[in-house]
């Protein structure tokens, strides 16, 4: 018998919010639309994850009302941040920051940027040149030196250049 989906005896906001988020492969999934990659197929073939697991996945993130799917050619879909989901950024930028601090042997593997200053944002998403924290609109990024190219499919070469956030990253 799997897991359940839910924490119904826990009275708590982190349980509820990993009763969307927190199975395996969504933060993936999060990271990668915060990257700009919006189509099931660019997602499927970055996280290289079951396309049943994929679908199930973003069904859940779109009636959670996470994500939004919209037709961009007939038959063809695509995925964006609804302002839900963009205020996911702030958990998601510190997990990954602590994955910097505590799982990446070989340093940084991203850089992320303060687009308007040109300052890499501090672990806590402060950009120390201006005082602020960006929203993930207003960030680039960029390999760190710990970036250690194992993939080939589109999307891992296309983010080995710089990029800012939420820009479509394939056409």
């Amino acid at each position: 018998m799997g897991l359940g989906k839910n924490y119904d005896g826990q009275d708590c906001s982190l349980a509820r919010a990993l009763e969307i988020v927190g199975e395996r492969w969504t933060m993936l999934v999060l990271r990668d639309c915060f990257f700009g990659v919006r189509r099931f197929t660019d997602l499927q073939a970055h996280l290289d994850v079951p396309r049943a697991v994929l679908t199930e996945r973003l069904t859940t993130l779109v009636d959670d009302g996470i994500l939004e799917r919209t037709e961009y050619r007939r038959g063809r879909h695509e995925y964006r941040l609804t302002q839900r989901g963009l205020d996911l950024w702030p958990a998601l930028f510190a997990l990954s920051q602590w994955g910097e601090r505590h799982r990446a042997p070989n340093g940084r593997r991203r850089i992320f940027t303060h687009a308007a200053c040109d300052t890499a944002l501090e672990p806590t998403g402060l950009c120390p040149a201006c005082g602020t924290v960006p929203p993930p609109a207003d960030i680039d990024m960029t390999p760190g030196p710990g970036m250690r190219p194992v993939r080939d499919d589109a999307v891992s070469v296309a983010l080995r250049s710089r990029h800012r956030l939420l820009t479509p990253l394939m056409a």
